[in-house]
């Protein structure tokens, strides 16, 4: 013999469905574009801080030889400088009593960042 009454059954409607992914969507198109910003700033922040990195052990050579290393910077080149593994290219060129460093990061091939002894400051376009 069956009871009558209501049956038991538990579980989510299709409204309360759409509405929590609507709910996810919409956080998900607010914070996919930040993850991108904070991506670009560390990227920067990783070139401007091997650059300023390679400015002090060029002033360290520089107090040593009195003379400042010029070509291709790597880990080991100078001492007290160890390369980023992101950065792809470091470079030195040298003027009297001046220099200049060069650098590209691996992830935004084309974009050179650079920094001179003459204002200190690393420079350079966004990636």
């Amino acid at each position: 013999m069956k009871k009558s009454g209501l049956n038991s059954q538990s579980g989510f409607t299709l409204i309360e469905l759409l509405t929590v992914s609507a709910i996810i969507a919409s956080l998900a198109a607010i914070a996919i574009p930040q993850i991108g910003g904070y991506r670009k700033r560390a990227i920067e922040a990783t070139l401007k801080s091997d650059l300023r990195n390679a400015a002090t052990a060029e002033e360290a050579y520089f107090a040593q030889n009195l003379v400042y290393k010029t070509g291709a910077l790597s880990s080991g080149t100078l001492s007290s400088y160890n390369k980023s593994a992101d950065i792809s290219s470091m470079q030195a060129t040298t003027g009297t009593n001046t220099f200049q460093l060069t650098a590209t990061q691996a992830n935004c091939p084309g974009i050179t960042w650079t920094y001179s002894n003459a204002t200190a400051i690393p420079t350079g376009p966004n990636c």
